[in-house]
């Protein structure tokens, strides 16, 4: 059974920092591709970034140079380092994987960027 939990979402101040954490489990975590996706309130969900099995990150432009992606395999979790905040990043960011043909979601964890 394949579960991802996240945490780490708060209310921060525009230029503040923020770091989120996935918690993976009933997958072999070394080898898959984890993505950060976020929904902000009317919009379609985005994918933020991706940290693939072989150790390679991308991100979205809209985050790049402020957001970094990492993963410990000891611990099963893939995290996201948020810079530099700024108001449009506000969204319910969600961890996604896809394994064994499925795409499976965290249950998501609201950041809220505002003074």
């Amino acid at each position: 059974q394949v579960q991802l939990v996240e945490s780490g979402g708060a209310l921060v101040q525009p230029g503040g920092s923020l770091r989120l954490s996935c918690a993976a489990s009933g997958i072999i975590f070394t080898f898959t591709t984890m993505n950060w996706y976020r929904q902000a309130p009317g919009k379609q969900r985005e994918l933020v970034a991706t940290f693939t099995g072989s150790g390679i990150t991308n991100y979205a432009d809209t985050v790049k140079g402020r957001f970094a992606i990492s993963s410990d395999n000891a611990k099963r979790t893939v995290y996201l380092q948020m810079n530099s905040l700024k108001p449009e990043d506000t969204a319910v960011y969600y961890c996604n994987t896809n394994w064994a043909g499925a795409a499976y979601w965290g249950q998501g964890t609201q950041v809220t960027v505002s003074s």
